[in-house]
């Protein structure tokens, strides 16, 4: 009988429950884990709840607020996001008051409102940022009222090793105590186990139940580029998804700045949002690109935290994040609504280099913290393993499949080699050098590198030493990880980033099995190979090879007309660029690489009409997303360089005002000059060169040289004449001839 009254009470309560959700959210049945999450919250028990973004954290709490007496206090890190927050509840309610928050951004009439609305029992949700509810009044205010439960939103942000640390979150557990006592609910849509136990240690919350739902998002798909020509990509991707909402993050807001110019000067509907802007521009943004207003937002990683906009289709990374902590949270506004999700990733290891360069002068904790971070980043970008396996084993979750069929190594994958032999080499040094190691110190270990940590705990003499220098850092770093993702080693939570080989990896080297890995990639070095065989007239970069031909003719015939070389009046990449892009007026030739105004009005009347001509005969539908119209804005670096040239600057001057060295700067002006603009570099060339070399270097350009290849001229005029001597009299060169 019992048993009856009890299930007759749960089948009640879960109707009212339903009810309640439909009542206030329009919504017929729950996602995932949230039924399970609200009733272990209106049982008055401690809630930690792990659910990725668009998994519908929210909601967790905001009916549970809407059910129990009195008012929940959601403490939350952004002021867009509370806003964002309270608008949707007030939506929802015929109430205004339902929902309020504190902040700075109140005036004394708004906060006097506000804790009107909350004394009169109108409140059910009062959003907090964690600066706010430590100030005295605040806090003797809620001790005045009855608090229903608080909610600690983006709870990852009390870890240090989580990707959005906030000291303030470490001080929310003394001011709770401090209010009194009551359920508390932490949500975070990533959390790495070493964060969990952060989280939930300083909360003082142990004993709470665990809500964690999976991390995959089946139908995002992840993809790493070599960051080469980013912003012609970019473009292109956007005007080939016309019309769809996407997200860009950049780390600076200089870059933010800059890359939303450059969309917008190429018809594309963008918007920048950064912490730089004022207020008031940061939500009109914000609420342009909800209401679809703009097609894009351009931004650092302040942006996208708690939006509710479900159709984001793509997020593009021009610079690699951080962590992964981040990057999966990035990611994770595209596809909220299950739909397409593209997650784009420029990745160059310079950015890392330059992230590096950035911790320099924090505290040395925060920066060991921060290189472990990265080098779990590098690790990602590297692999060629499936990413989304990757991914959700940094997350603690494992995933089965082999081929998960929506990233790019898993569409487009290397070929496997089996590592059986070498992981059991690689486990049996790492089970002698012990478990107070981290993965790049056994890798040196087995490399044979010596460094200061390596020699004092002498294991530079051990017979091991050097063991597996018949591979690279790269190899045994795949041969690890895969270890890692087959559970054959641990790696410490308490000391982050200790590895240690554990019962299942000491099984496998007393009875070793076939174990597969790809190679990683690395993208700077095939970077370099492409631009190695595009110089050369490879690579594929031709992608018309009957047009190609026909404009190398012209070419020919016009230098003849105005007795240059042909070189001078466009370059072998510039004729690629055009049998690509089929320019058809001086507009569109000026956008073509090495193509400026000067040489498109003096060279280009003869090639467009040639490419007219041809694109009307061929039918040829014209690829116009790739056109990419540069703003004048951005190239700061070249106006300098033009003006500082004109006012007679010495080089050394000119490179050092803008951090380049000589190198970089003889670069800089080679692409300004090969655009077609003149500059007159006759002062440096006569203060710094011998008279008769620049003269014999002019000549061989004006009469023998058949291309402007420098290997070609170095091997010409023998080795007394430097590299720079060549490169600077044949920019004097094509500035007197061509442009």
């Amino acid at each position: 009988m019992r048993n009856l009254i009890l299930m007759a009470t749960k089948q009640c309560s879960d109707k009212v429950l339903y009810d309640k959700l439909k009542e206030y959210f329009g919504f017929s049945s729950f996602k995932g884990n949230q039924e399970a999450v609200i009733k272990n919250l209106l049982s008055g028990r401690d809630t930690f709840v792990l659910m990725p973004t668009g998994g519908g954290k929210s909601l967790c709490y905001q009916l549970p607020a809407m059910i129990m007496d009195g008012v929940a206090i959601v403490i939350s890190p952004l002021i867009a996001l509370m806003k964002n927050q309270v608008d949707a509840m007030r939506a929802f309610s015929t109430d205004e008051g339902v929902a309020h928050f504190l902040n700075s951004s109140l005036n004394k009439t708004a906060i006097n409102q506000v804790r009107e609305d909350v004394l009169a029992g109108k409140t059910k949700l009062l959003y907090f940022a964690p600066e706010s509810l430590t100030k005295e009044d605040n806090i003797a205010f809620l001790r005045k009222i009855k608090i229903s439960f608080f909610a600690i939103d983006e709870a990852h942000c009390i870890s240090e090793w989580g990707h959005d640390f906030r000291p303030e979150y470490r001080r929310i557990r003394p001011i709770i105590n401090d209010i009194g006592n009551a359920p508390l609910i932490a949500l975070t849509a990533t959390a790495t186990p070493k964060v969990q136990m952060d989280i939930q240690k300083n909360l003082g919350m142990n004993d709470a139940t665990v809500f964690k739902s999976s991390f995959n998002r089946p139908n995002l798909y992840y993809e790493l580029r070599p960051k080469v020509d980013a912003e012609r990509e970019i473009i292109r991707y956007i005007k080939t998804n016309e019309g769809k909402s996407g997200i860009i993050y950049c780390l600076s807001r200089k870059k933010v700045e800059e890359l939303a110019e450059l969309l917008r000067a190429n018809h594309i509907r963008a918007h920048a949002y950064h912490a730089g802007m004022d207020a008031a521009t940061r939500a009109q943004n914000q609420d342009d690109f909800l209401m679809e207003k703009v097609d894009v937002i351009v931004a650092t990683i302040a942006f996208g935290m708690g939006i509710d906009k479900p159709d984001v289709r793509y997020v593009i990374h021009y610079d690699i994040p951080k962590s992964l902590e981040g990057y999966y949270q990035e990611t994770g506004r595209a596809g909220r609504d299950g739909g397409e999700g593209k997650c784009i990733t420029f990745y160059s290891y310079k950015d890392i280099q330059k992230l590096e360069k950035f911790m320099q002068g924090k505290p040395v904790a925060e920066q060991e913290i921060g290189k472990l971070l990265l080098l779990e980043t590098v690790s990602y970008a590297e692999s060629s393993m499936c990413r989304r396996r990757t991914l959700l084993h940094y997350f603690g979750e494992e995933y089965t499949e082999s081929n998960c069929g929506n990233c790019d190594n898993c569409l487009h994958p290397k070929p496997k080699i089996d590592v059986a032999k070498d992981m059991v080499l690689m486990f049996d040094v790492l089970s002698k050098v012990g478990d107070k190691f981290k993965i790049d110190y056994l890798v040196n270990v087995m490399l044979g590198k010596v460094t200061a940590m390596i020699k004092s705990y002498g294991h530079n003499k051990c017979d091991y030493f050097g063991c597996g220098e018949g591979h690279d850092a790269k190899y045994w770093g795949a041969v690890i990880r895969q270890a890692l993702i087959q559970g054959m080693i641990d790696k410490n939570i308490e000391n982050y980033g200790l590895i240690s080989i554990n019962d299942k990896g000491r099984a496998f080297m007393k009875k070793p099995h076939k174990v597969e890995i790809t190679l990683d990639h690395n993208y700077d070095a095939e970077h370099k190979e492409e631009q190695a065989a595009a110089s050369m007239g490879k690579g594929g970069a031709v992608a018309d090879e009957e047009l190609y031909s026909m404009l190398k003719d012209l070419r020919k015939k016009v230098a003849r007309e105005h007795s240059l070389p042909p070189f001078v009046v466009f370059q072998d990449p510039s004729l690629e660029d055009m049998s690509s892009q089929y320019p058809i007026t001086i507009e569109e030739l000026q956008n073509i690489q090495g193509v400026g105004a000067g040489k498109a009005q003096r060279f280009g009347a003869p090639f467009i009409s040639l490419i007219k001509t041809y694109v009307e005969e061929k039918d040829i539908i014209r690829p116009q997303d790739m056109v990419v119209k540069s703003v004048g804005g951005k190239s700061a670096n070249k106006i300098f360089i033009i003006q500082s040239i004109d006012r007679k600057m010495d080089f050394e001057d000119i490179a050092r005002a803008k951090d380049l060295d000589f190198e970089e700067l003889l670069t800089e002006i080679e692409t300004i000059v090969n655009s077609g603009t003149k500059l007159n570099i006759s002062y440096y060339i006569n203060e710094y060169m011998d008279e008769d070399k620049a003269e014999d270097i002019y000549e061989y350009f004006k009469e023998d040289a058949e291309t402007d290849s420098l290997a070609e001229a170095v091997n010409e005029l023998g080795r007394e004449y430097t590299e720079e001597e060549i490169r600077l009299v044949r920019i004097k060169f094509i500035c007197e001839q061509g442009n």
